[in-house]
């Protein structure tokens, strides 16, 4: 029996078994991402427990702390850890009966609780003296105003101002204080809880960032870089931890044929962050919650459809010939190049599905740039001046300018930037590798990730209602 030899111009079927092996892959592959991702939280920013503290030092040895805590976290975490299920269950009440408006809600529940507030708060919350590096005995502290509920990036939160007396322990010279927190260790999604700490004391003056688990405690003579470095670890895990932003990275890799494109448009998106990142956390910008969550999920969806746009585009076209010429299906005309179908497999398909994704429907603009690709570097600088109010959002920094708190946020923005950079480095070779074995796989996960966004967009409006 003679073997048949196949023609160097024929189409190679693709193995079915392999294919459908590869299909059903990429499918649970997109399950599986989309139940973990829409199992997240409605709001882009509720990875993680923010705590704000205002401290100060009216006399000296007392230190008065201004401390806000989200009103549901310390209803539900606060309330279950002292054993007060009516609290939780009248807070929940509270919020249904404000029909989910911040602005409505009064501290009248955290009034009938004040025993399970305070007990949970106050000891978690302290304040004691560093002498020779080493702390002494927490101070004694009581909350010494009215509760309040005021609105942090159209959150609820409740204020609770505590004084605790150091006099015994301070002499006539200004003293170091030690700021310990222990609030709410472990906090779902995250499993982490930060603590702003904006402090003006006798012996010194900052911003501090504090983590529950990590990092609890800080003295008020702390040098600076070592404030600084933990706003730069901050500012990484915010990105990393952040699905809504890892997403829309994740849109732009796809969408990048070459290393030029996701370095322009991850630059665009840097430049347009940054900017609003840092007006907004300076309170020069300021845009209600409810248009930005929904916003950044859009921002998600819309990269995503257009690369899958993109990539549809070039669907039809599977390879090129062995002898590495372009082979219609047929011999009859073929129409423009990126709508001629083509036969065969492998690295060389992906080599022409680049040609026909870079192949411009009108004459390059600027230095080999089309409209095309300016307009989406244009789209990315717009989604990343939204998605730089949300980072702001989610520093929480709410305070009169200072050039320690300007530290603060470049660093903290630094530190997205660098996790941004080690996303890309990571991500984008083996993106490349997946799509020189499998094509299509672009597409689909374009399809995924639009998925998400746009579920997250509806999920989102609806909250905001």
């Amino acid at each position: 029996m003679r073997n048949r030899r196949r023609h160097p111009g024929a189409r190679q079927r693709p193995r079915p078994a392999i294919r459908t092996l590869v299909a059903g892959v990429i499918a649970l592959t997109g399950v599986a991402v989309s139940v973990m991702l829409t199992a997240a939280p409605a709001a882009a920013h509720s990875y993680a427990a923010t705590v704000f503290a205002d401290v100060s030092e009216p006399e000296r040895g007392v230190v008065r702390t201004v401390l806000d805590i989200e009103y549901v976290l310390l209803a539900t975490d606060g309330a279950r850890a002292m054993g007060d299920t009516a609290f939780e269950q009248e807070a929940y009440a509270d919020v249904q009966a404000s029909g989910r408006d911040p602005e409505k809600l009064t501290p009248a529940v955290l009034d009938d609780h004040a025993d399970s507030v305070e007990g949970y708060v106050l000891p978690r919350f302290s304040v004691s003296v560093a002498q020779d590096g080493e702390p002494s005995q927490a101070c004694p502290n009581a909350v010494v105003a009215p509760y309040e509920i005021v609105i942090r990036d159209g959150v609820p939160h409740a204020r609770l101002v505590i004084e605790a007396d150091c006099t015994a322990q301070v002499e006539a010279m200004p003293v170091p204080y030690r700021i310990t927190t222990e609030l709410f260790p472990g906090t779902a999604p995250g499993g982490m809880t930060t603590t702003i700490v904006d402090y003006d004391v006798r012996s010194g003056a900052g911003v501090a960032s504090l983590d529950t688990d990590t990092n609890p405690s800080m003295v008020t003579t702390t040098d600076w870089g070592s404030r600084m470095g933990e706003f730069l670890v901050l500012g990484a895990e915010h990105l990393l931890l952040g699905p809504d932003h890892l997403l829309f990275l994740l849109a732009l890799i796809i969408g990048s044929r070459r290393l030029r494109d996701i370095v322009l448009a991850a630059t665009a998106f840097t430049v347009a962050h940054s900017a609003t990142f840092i007006l907004a956390a300076l309170g020069v910008v300021s845009i209600p919650a409810w248009i930005v969550e929904p916003a950044i999920a859009l921002s998600i969806a819309v990269v995503a459809l257009w690369e899958m746009r993109r990539f549809r585009r070039a669907r039809r076209t599977d390879a090129m010939g062995a002898d590495g010429t372009l082979r219609p299906l047929s011999g009859k005309p073929q129409g423009p190049l990126d709508e001629q179908p083509l036969v065969g497999g492998g690295g060389n398909a992906v080599a022409v599905r680049e040609r026909i994704l870079a192949a411009p429907s009108s004459a390059p603009v600027v230095d080999g740039f089309t409209r095309g690709d300016l307009l989406r570097i244009g789209v990315v600088f717009a989604f990343g001046l939204m998605h730089g109010v949300g980072f702001a959002g989610a520093l929480g920094i709410d305070e009169p300018f200072s050039w320690d708190l300007l530290g603060a946020l470049l660093v903290f923005n630094v530190g997205i930037e660098l996790a941004q950079l080690l996303v890309i480095a990571v991500v984008f070779p083996l993106f490349v590798l997946l799509r020189r074995r499998l094509p299509s796989a672009g597409f689909w996960i374009a399809a995924v990730v639009a998925a998400v966004g746009l579920f997250w967009f509806i999920e989102r409006l609806i909250a905001g209602a």
